[in-house]
């Protein structure tokens, strides 16, 4: 328990000799949240973990580790719906740009194309740069929730280039 407040983290569920052990769920201090089996503090047995920004990724566990079957360990499922398949990735690759939205339901027409995969793009402050699930503020070096109330990280200098030439700017 004591080690949770240190980090900011929580858990709701079974114990074992006050361990965490059985069916729970352990949330993370960035709001992360690993929903299934425990054993001696581990995530152990079959879980999935949800993303703040709606992902989750589902898999059987052994001692803290993904041991699935699949490629990746898992099943990674965006929040648009969209399954990572391992060696089988087509989505928005250099043959095909489209976002997943518009293979499931159509690209529109000239004039009205999307820039994100999203029927309305959120909002960002000018000056900031929309990252796809947050923005990033230049002045801060953060990047930001697009309702602005939480920080989601602090970008390496490797993102910050890569944000700098490749996500759109607010206006």
């Amino acid at each position: 328990q004591r080690y949770m407040e240190f980090t900011g983290s929580s858990y709701e569920g079974s114990r074992v000799n006050d361990r965490l052990e059985g069916k729970g769920t352990f949330t993370f201090a960035d709001g992360s949240k690993y929903v299934g089996d425990m054993l001696d503090g581990q995530f152990h047995g079959h879980g999935t973990l949800f993303f703040p920004n709606g992902s989750k990724f589902e898999a059987d566990w052994l001692h803290g580790k993904a041991v699935s079957t699949l490629p990746a360990g898992g099943e990674l499922t965006f929040k648009d719906g969209l399954v990572f398949v391992e060696g089988d990735w087509t989505y928005c690759d250099e043959d095909d740009r489209r976002f997943y939205s518009e293979v499931v339901h159509g690209i529109r027409p000239a004039g009205r194309s999307q820039i994100v995969d999203a029927d309305v793009p959120p909002a960002i402050p000018a000056g900031a740069y929309d990252c796809g699930d947050g923005y990033f503020e230049p002045a801060t070096g953060r990047v930001m929730a697009y309702d602005g109330k939480a920080e989601i990280r602090t970008p390496d200098a490797t993102e910050v280039e890569w944000i700098y030439k490749r996500c759109r700017v607010g206006k």
